[in-house]
């Protein structure tokens, strides 16, 4: 793993990452994220090749429109910074050519996800039901149709199921105010991608990192008296899917399982 490889996997990833910002912010809109020019949203202005050079144009730029001066997100660079860091650490893995695409095509879907949850607070129906899928049939192909429903590999077929199941619930007692059922679909595929063990283990830290961020946030609001006029409280709402992939991240690279004790932090070496 020489380092200029590295290099040039996170930028190739980079890349892929100011694509990847295109389908969130045109997902849903009625444009096709492949059809085109790239444009300033504030001013229509089509974006030269040089205003596209992921996170140096925006550096370059000061974070701004070349033409109106508009203050571009910062959700841009973030994208295709994350998006170069996860082609990395999937490289790393050593897998084969077709595992190594899968993965990448899984990660870059819930890096997809979780941004476009945190910018609308709802997680689109098509992704997540894409990410399940794909979960579900990479299985059934790496383990066999037959052999999926036989033990030990039943486990992995019924954890998609079993980790939907308490969302369900909760969105049914709540009537879908504490969580939605977004959440669930996403559970769903977790337990396809990560198996019942893992997939539980990804969503136990999900709900402790989430509760963490929120009293953390409450903390210092309280602290800092802040009179913005967003402020965080207990009715809040707080997308819970980045939470859910987060966590997904978290076990897929360390392997930690709460419920055998287990956690590899060398996995990647």
């Amino acid at each position: 793993m020489d380092f200029p490889s590295l290099v040039f996997i996170f930028i190739f990833g980079a890349i892929i990452g100011s694509f990847l910002n295109v389908v969130i912010y045109r997902y849903n809109s009625g444009l096709s994220p492949l059809k085109g020019r790239s444009q300033c949203f504030a001013c229509g202005h089509n974006l030269r090749w040089y205003e596209l050079v992921p996170i140096v144009s925006f550096i370059i730029q000061r974070a701004r429109c070349r033409e109106c001066g508009v203050r571009l997100s910062w959700q841009y660079p973030a994208v295709e910074a994350l998006s170069g860091m996860i082609f990395v650490a999937v490289y790393m893995l050593g897998k084969t050519l077709p595992e190594t695409i899968y993965l990448l095509v899984i990660f870059s879907t819930l890096l997809i996800i979780a941004v476009y949850d945190l910018r609308h607070k709802i997680i689109p129906d098509g992704l997540v039901a894409f990410f399940a899928i794909l979960s579900l049939a990479w299985f059934l192909w790496t383990t066999g149709f037959v052999r999926a429903i036989y033990f030990p590999h039943y486990w992995t077929l019924v954890a998609g199921p079993i980790l939907f199941l308490p969302f369900l619930g909760l969105w049914l007692v709540s009537r879908g105010k504490w969580l939605g059922l977004g959440d669930g679909k996403l559970a769903l595929g977790i337990g396809w991608f990560l198996g019942a063990a893992l997939g539980g283990s990804a969503i136990m830290l999900a709900f402790w990192i989430g509760a963490g961020f929120a009293l953390v946030i409450l903390a210092i609001q309280r602290i800092g008296r802040s009179g913005g006029a967003e402020r965080l409280s207990m009715q809040s709402e707080i997308p819970f899917g980045p939470f859910l992939i987060l966590g997904v991240f978290i076990v897929y690279f360390t392997h930690i399982n709460f419920f055998d004790g287990s956690i590899d932090f060398f996995s990647l070496l």
